[in-house]
């Protein structure tokens, strides 16, 4: 295998291992981490640890400092509230637009409710924020907007990030949010999409409220973690 395959693929290692280190908080934000940790966590040299320190600096995840290390970002108020204010507008409008649900939807749903259940069970707050990820993407996938399906992919990694960070902070949300997940599938069961676009509107809240400390404290222009139709639309943490 030539040097520069090795390279990269070295790279590609130390890129995977940091950012899943991120998003399941193993690295928090405030954390600085050093070329030499990396590298010894991963076993690899410092060249491919800079090469996947500098990508994930361009995906937001870090800031680096020469001769010092990687900053993990901590995760903003605003940015918080951006999340929720696209989450709300991307999966209201998708989980309508799913109705009615066709039954390969319902079966997929159903599955993820279940390691949604699963992963609840055993305390995997991790494994259980992807499923709550998944579950929701399924829907936004089924509304058939491909435009909007890339949108919300972008979201990915900020949504996972967020979700785990709440489950910690904030272990009662554990049985509420298989609750809340429950009431969006009935709703699409149903067939009655102004109730799943309410159950998705006060589920995605009741988060954005939770992860910025709640009463959406840090938002821009004063308005709360639901953005800027969460009061009028009935959206606010219940």
């Amino acid at each position: 295998m030539p040097p520069a395959t090795r390279a990269t693929t070295a790279a590609e290692r130390v890129y995977h291992h940091v950012k899943q280190g991120v998003l399941d908080r193993r690295y928090e934000g405030g954390t600085l981490l050093t070329e030499g940790e990396l590298a010894g966590a991963v076993g690899v040299s410092r060249t491919p640890v800079r090469e996947a320190l500098l990508r994930l600096e361009t995906e937001g995840l870090l800031r680096l400092y020469p001769k010092k290390g990687a900053l993990v970002l901590p995760v903003s108020a605003q940015e918080i509230a951006d999340v929720v204010e696209t989450r709300l507008l991307v999966e209201e409008f998708t989980v309508r637009r799913a109705v009615p649900a066709p039954p390969a939807l319902l079966e997929r749903l159903t599955e993820l409710l279940a390691e949604l259940r699963l992963h609840a069970d055993r305390g995997d707050l991790a494994a259980m924020t992807t499923a709550d990820r998944c579950f929701h993407a399924e829907i936004v996938r089924h509304a058939g907007n491909e435009i909007l399906s890339r949108l919300y992919d972008q979201l990915r990694d900020r949504q996972l990030r967020m979700g785990a960070a709440l489950l910690h902070a904030h272990p009662e949300r554990v049985e509420r949010t298989l609750d809340e997940h429950a009431e969006i599938l009935d709703a699409l069961r149903a067939g009655d999409a102004e109730a799943a676009a309410a159950a998705v509107r006060g589920h995605v809240g009741r988060v954005g409220a939770l992860v910025l400390g709640g009463g959406g404290a840090g938002s821009r222009d004063g308005r709360d973690a639901h953005g800027a139709r969460g009061a009028r639309d009935g959206g606010g943490a219940r």
